[in-house]
C-alpha cells in the first residue's frame, strides 16, 4: 500500500559486512525538487552515483544528505614490510655524519621509521564491485529506517490534513446555512424600510420579490461553496491514495483559497465573513502541513 510521506526524516544503519563495518546516514528536509547529496571516505568515491541513484530510486522531493562513514580495515589485512637495504644505508650515513662532524650518535629506531620509504605497505587489492555491494545493502538498510520514520510522519500530517478538511466543511455548512438567511433578512429589511417611506401607500409586493432576488443572485455562494467542497473530496482522495503528493495538493490548495476569497467577497453579514477568516486560517494551516508532504 502506498502511503503519505513527510519530506522530514532521518535514518541510520550500522553493520560489518565481509570484515568492514560501514556507518551509513540519511538525513532530510524540506525541498521543492529533489536534492542529494553524498558525503564518502576518499576511498569510496567511486560508489557515489550508485548511492544517489539509490536515493532517487526511494525518494521523489526533498534535500537529503547522505554520510557515510567505513572503519578502517583489519590490521591482518596489510602487510608492513622493512626496507633492509635503505634502512642500512641510513644507519651507515647518519654514522659518517657523527664522525664527520663530530657530533654524539644518536640513532634510533624512532629516528630510522621516520626516514623515507623505510618501510613498504602493501594492502590487498580492492574488489570496488563487492564493495560496493556491502555498501549498497547498508545503504538499503539505512534508507529502510529512514522511509519508516517519513512515514510515521506522513501519517501524522494526513490525519492532521483530514480533520481540518472536516472542519473546513463545518465552516462551509455554516456559510451556506447563513448564505440563505441573509438573503432572508434582506428582503425583511427591504420590506420594513419601504413601510416606513411609503406608509400610506400599498407596497408592490412583486417589486420587493424582484430587488431580493436581485439581491440573493449578488450574494450567492453556492457554486463556490460546492466547487470548495469538490476539491475538500479530491484532498481526500489524495490523502487516501498516497505516493508523492506535495505538489498536487499545492497546486489544489491555491484552488481552495481561489473559491475561499472569493465566497469571502461575497459575505455582507459580518458572522459570515468571520466564518470565512476560520476557512482561510484552516486553508493557511494546510498549506503549511502540505510543505512537509513529499
Amino acid at each position: 500500500m502506498t502511503v503519505v510521506k513527510s519530506m522530514t526524516g532521518y535514518g541510520r544503519a550500522v553493520e560489518t559486512v565481509n570484515g568492514r563495518e560501514f556507518t551509513v546516514e540519511i538525513r532530510s528536509v524540506n525541498n521543492r525538487y529533489l536534492d542529494c547529496s553524498i558525503k564518502l571516505p576518499r576511498m569510496l568515491s567511486f560508489a557515489e552515483d550508485a548511492l544517489k541513484q539509490a536515493v532517487k530510486a526511494a525518494v521523489s522531493r526533498g534535500k537529503v544528505d547522505v554520510f557515510v562513514t567505513q572503519r578502517a580495515e583489519e590490521a591482518a589485512d596489510v602487510q608492513v614490510t622493512l626496507n633492509t637495504a635503505l634502512a642500512a644505508g641510513y644507519v651507515n650515513a647518519m654514522r659518517q655524519m657523527a664522525q664527520e662532524f663530530k657530533i654524539r650518535e644518536d640513532i634510533s629506531v624512532a629516528l630510522l621509521s621516520r626516514m623515507p620509504e623505510v618501510f613498504t605497505v602493501d594492502k590487498p587489492q580492492v574488489d570496488e564491485e563487492q564493495l560496493l555491494a556491502d555498501l549498497l545493502s547498508v545503504m538499503q538498510t539505512a534508507l529502510s529506517n529512514y522511509d519508516a520514520m517519513r512515514a510515521r510522519e506522513g501519517q501524522a500530517l494526513k490525519n492532521d490534513l483530514t480533520a481540518r478538511g472536516n472542519t473546513i466543511r463545518e465552516l462551509v455548512s455554516q456559510v451556506e446555512a447563513g448564505n440563505a438567511q441573509t438573503v432572508i433578512d434582506y428582503r425583511t429589511r427591504l420590506y420594513n424600510k419601504l413601510q416606513e417611506v411609503l406608509a400610506s401607500t400599498s407596497i408592490d409586493e412583486s417589486r420587493i420579490l424582484t430587488e431580493a432576488a436581485i439581491f440573493a443572485d449578488k450574494v450567492a455562494v453556492d457554486e463556490e461553496t460546492v466547487r470548495l467542497r469538490s476539491h475538500l473530496e479530491q484532498m481526500d482522495s489524495m490523502l487516501a491514495s498516497g505516493g508523492p503528493i506535495g505538489r498536487k495538493l499545492d497546486f489544489l490548495l491555491q484552488e481552495m483559497n481561489r473559491e475561499a476569497n472569493t465566497i469571502g467577497s461575497k459575505c455582507t453579514d459580518l458572522r459570515l465573513a468571520r466564518v470565512v477568516v476560520d476557512i482561510k486560517a484552516e486553508l493557511e494551516k494546510i498549506r503549511e502541513q502540505t510543505q512537509n508532504i513529499e
